[in-house]
């Protein structure tokens, strides 16, 4: 063999056995000077990083609240509610003052004189604090309804009702702002467990004021649908029903159980249904009409149909409507004079509204 082939430069040195370490860091590749370890140093003893810097805040500013802050325990939200309560208590005289004034000038609750007002908003101001201390809201509840079936009747809103709850929760806000100014984090855990509570209240004297006037709503339709549809004792066993206005299925309804409960209770065996006052009629409720008639006839009572108009007669035809089991006379006069005949009275035989004979 050629001994140039084997030989080694006289600059170069065997390489060393690489350490175990200097191994791997040769088979890893090179990572990016940014990526270091995680600090396992406890945090106040790191260093700081570029982007921070130091708390400088002096004993005279207020503590800003943590974003961090764990979830507050039931013990810790009642505390904080009696305290909140006992200063509510303590500042009555001021707050509700500073709420009624501010209704006064939202110019809400205007049918109410100021002292008017003011009584109620003392009312509803102790009931406020009585159910953030005990978490009970059956006695605010009981107090908003009574409330709003004395307003409603006056033309109170349901807008002005939703503003003073509003207005209260503002008066209050502010006050605990300016009580709580310097510590922000004491202020902020109140707020936590007010808002709760708050919203709670707000909303049952929200909707004890609506249901209590859709309840008022309900009964004053009622009432309207009976004076529409009166169902009149012309005579004994006799029975008138006049309908003026709009027909539709839904007052259709409300007429055939009135006229069924009246053949009941006046043990009717003769019914006259006056449409004179009616202008139209369409498919839906002349089929009612139809069924109603036919009820009657099945509670023992021949009904007899008056007034149909020109108009209706041929929408009735058009529409194909079934009349073959109803007896129509033209107009009211011929109608009663019929329904006596059915009745077995004598013709002539005076009558009055009260049934009594002359």
């Amino acid at each position: 063999m050629n001994d140039r082939q084997y030989a080694m430069p006289a600059q170069r040195r065997p390489a060393a056995n690489p350490r175990p370490e200097e191994k791997q860091m040769d088979q890893e590749p090179d990572r990016p000077a940014a990526d270091k370890e995680p600090d396992q140093r406890p945090h106040d003893q790191r260093d700081p990083r570029p982007d921070e810097q130091p708390d400088r805040r002096t004993d005279d500013q207020p503590a800003q609240p943590s974003d961090d802050a764990p979830a507050q325990s039931s013990e810790e939200v009642d505390s904080l509610l009696q305290e909140l309560v006992a200063y509510l208590r303590d500042n009555r005289t001021e707050l509700r003052e500073e709420w009624a004034r501010r209704i006064s000038d939202a110019e809400l609750l205007g049918v109410m004189s100021d002292e008017e007002i003011f009584s109620e908003a003392t009312a509803v101001y102790d009931n406020y604090v009585d159910a953030l201390e005990t978490g009970s809201i059956e006695t605010l509840e009981t107090y908003a309804r009574e409330l709003s079936e004395r307003i409603i009747p006056r033309g109170v809103e349901t807008h002005e009702v939703l503003g003073i709850v509003l207005l209260l929760r503002d008066v209050l806000a502010r006050s605990l702002f300016a009580k709580y100014q310097k510590d922000l984090d004491l202020l902020n855990r109140i707020l936590d467990a007010y808002e709760p509570a708050a919203n709670r209240i707000a909303v049952i004297v929200g909707v004890s004021f609506v249901d209590e006037r859709e309840r008022v709503i309900h009964e004053q339709q009622e009432a309207m649908r009976e004076l529409s549809t009166p169902v009149l004792q012309l005579r004994e066993h006799l029975l008138i029903l006049p309908i003026i206005g709009v027909l539709d299925s839904s007052r259709a309804r409300q007429l055939t159980e009135q006229l069924l409960g009246a053949i009941q209770e006046n043990r009717a065996r003769v019914v006259v249904i006056d449409i004179t006052g009616v202008a139209t009629i369409d498919r839906t409720v002349a089929n009612h009409l139809v069924q109603t008639v036919e009820a009657s006839r099945l509670m023992g009572a021949s009904t007899i149909l008056t007034g149909l108009s020109s108009e209706i007669a041929q929408t009735l035809v058009d529409l194909d409507v079934d009349l073959g089991m109803v007896k129509t006379v033209g107009d009211l006069q011929g109608g009663l004079e019929e329904a006596e005949r059915l009745a077995g009275y004598r013709p002539g035989q005076a009558r009055d509204l009260t049934g009594l004979e002359t």
